[in-house]
């Protein structure tokens, strides 16, 4: 690099070159022409000067020079160089060649490291007819304020309608010389700012602190600004502001009451709640109260926390001890908004009922063993309604039917049922039928008391017509259980017309048919069947 151009003229002055070369001067160049260049090129400047201005030491401003070739003919730039304590030139790379009207531009920067006036040249050397082309430059290092925030951006997040989040901002003077704030401006619905008393003057690396506060009236994204204003170069000093308004927690009650109607002294009625966060942020459950002792609730753990929209579902139990209307609340404590959520609960206590069993006792006699004999009975609720909840007996001789359980019976109605005697042993069978329900004189008890006896002997004395053909020999007599089939009952030809059937049970229904056969060993067609039933005694 070179801060001069070679001439004829200058070949021997070389105490200039020596005063340019102490005078610190910088630029770009490329190879060294003459000056004096064809008398048809010319470059022109533009701007014809650079005035930077106050610039903050420890800062930097660039500004940009274009140089245009006016003339007719080609123009070659082969050096730009540049003088001035913090002048600084950059953006071309030379040497380069200008056709006629083609510009090229460069980038000159003031970086001043002192206060005070500064001046300087930018001188651009070519082959042009008016080379070196001259443009000064000038500019004045000061010490301005320079303020900076802290955060550089607030976000508040959801926040509660009607609710306030106050969050703060620092803004320091990080320049080198005191700068005013006068004015401090807010934008977006709910922001606002407080805590400063303005106009306030900061000394270097001195601050101040501010308060913004998010307060939204309604739901929905929030996005604003605050604008420092203040003397210093960079004013207005931006910081954005963003926040979201969200409906507050809202607990809502479904059913919005409990009535559970009559329930016996002594019983207990389960229905479910459920409870729901209707509103925008999450809401903790802390506490859920009854203010009767006859309700009760179950499957609800707390403290719990319920996110927007979602619900939990308990037991709401009614237990009366008493007859009599019961009127209670279930109170729902919680952040939301409407605690405490009331939900109304009524119920009614009634008298138990009593259950009785008609007859006291069923006789069922004498019983065949393996016959069997069926009585009925009745059940009767009184006072109230009564659930008979199961049925017993403590004999495997006697079987209950005829009634479905559990079975509820309403006051002053009855149901009836059926309990069969099989005796499978002779002698007295005693038991009792045991009524489980919820009557206050549950248990109820109807005994059972029959005999089994040793079956009768029976017999069936049958006779027929004899066969008109004189080759019969003798007869054969069939009988039929009932349900069964056709066998033949004698062991031997039967040669008279009659037979006494003495493997008979009494109870029981016969059916008979009687076969000739001849002196060939022929049978017969059975003739006509004959029905018989046994008595049981």
């Amino acid at each position: 690099m070179v801060c001069w151009s070679r001439k004829p003229w200058a070949q021997v002055v070389s105490v200039f070159v020596l005063l340019l070369l102490l005078a610190g001067c910088q630029g770009i160049s490329g190879n060294s022409s003459s000056g004096g260049g064809s008398s048809g090129s010319q470059l022109s400047p533009s701007p014809a000067n650079l005035a930077f201005g106050n610039v903050n030491v420890t800062k930097n401003s660039s500004l940009s020079e274009k140089v245009t070739n006016t003339g007719s003919a080609s123009v070659t730039i082969s050096a730009a160089n540049i003088t001035g304590a913090g002048f600084s030139i950059s953006g071309v790379t030379l040497p380069v060649t200008l056709a006629a009207n083609q510009a090229a531009t460069f980038s000159v920067k003031f970086a001043p490291t002192s206060l005070g006036a500064a001046s300087g040249t930018l001188t651009v050397v070519s082959d042009a007819s008016n080379s070196p082309l001259s443009v000064p430059l000038s500019g004045t290092g000061v010490n301005l304020a320079n303020l900076t925030a802290n955060p550089a951006s607030l976000s508040y997040g959801n926040v509660t309608i009607g609710n306030t989040s106050n969050k703060t901002v620092t803004v320091t003077n990080a320049g080198g010389a005191s700068g005013t704030i006068s004015a401090a401006n807010v934008t977006g619905a709910g922001m606002s700012v407080s805590g400063v008393t303005l106009p306030v003057t900061l000394a270097a690396n001195q601050s101040a602190t501010f308060t913004v506060t998010f307060k939204p009236t309604s739901s929905g994204a929030v996005s604003g600004n605050l604008a420092v204003v203040s003397d210093a170069p960079s004013s207005p000093l931006n910081v954005a502001l963003s926040g979201t308004g969200v409906t507050p927690g809202t607990l809502t009650a479904n059913p919005a009451s409990q009535a559970f109607g009559s329930v016996q002294v002594g019983s207990t009625s389960n229905k479910s709640q459920t409870v729901t966060n209707t509103g925008g942020v999450a809401v903790t459950i802390s506490q859920a109260s009854m203010t009767s002792a006859r309700f009760s609730l179950s499957g609800l753990t707390l403290p719990t926390t319920l996110t927007a929209n979602q619900s939990v579902t308990f037991t709401v139990t009614f237990s009366p001890t008493s007859a009599g209307a019961v009127s209670g609340t279930l109170a729902v404590t919680s952040n939301a908004s409407n605690s405490p959520l009331n939900v109304a609960l009524s119920g009614t206590g009634t008298a138990p009922g009593q259950l009785s069993v008609s007859p006291a006792t069923l006789t069922f006699g004498n019983v065949t063993v393996g016959a069997n004999s069926a009585l009925s009975g009745t059940l009767t609720a009184s006072g109230a309604s009564v659930t008979v909840s199961s049925a017993s007996i403590n004999s495997s001789e006697y079987a209950l039917s005829g009634i479905s359980l559990p079975k509820t019976i309403t006051a002053g109605q009855s149901v009836s049922f059926t309990v069969t005697f099989t005796p499978n042993a002779v002698g007295t069978a005693n038991a009792s039928l045991t009524f489980a329900s919820n009557a206050t004189n549950a248990p109820t008890v109807e005994s059972l008391t029959g005999a089994g006896v040793a079956p009768q002997p029976h017999s069936v004395d049958l006779s027929w017509d004899p066969s008109t053909s004189a080759d019969v020999v003798g007869y054969n007599i069939y009988r039929q259980p009932q349900g069964g089939s056709f066998s033949k009952i004698n062991s031997s030809l039967d040669s008279s017309t009659t037979y006494t059937d003495n493997q008979v049970l009494g109870g029981q229904t016969y059916i008979y048919a009687v076969t000739a056969v001849d002196s060939s060993g022929v049978e017969s067609a059975r003739s006509a069947p004959v029905q018989v039933t046994v008595p049981n005694t």
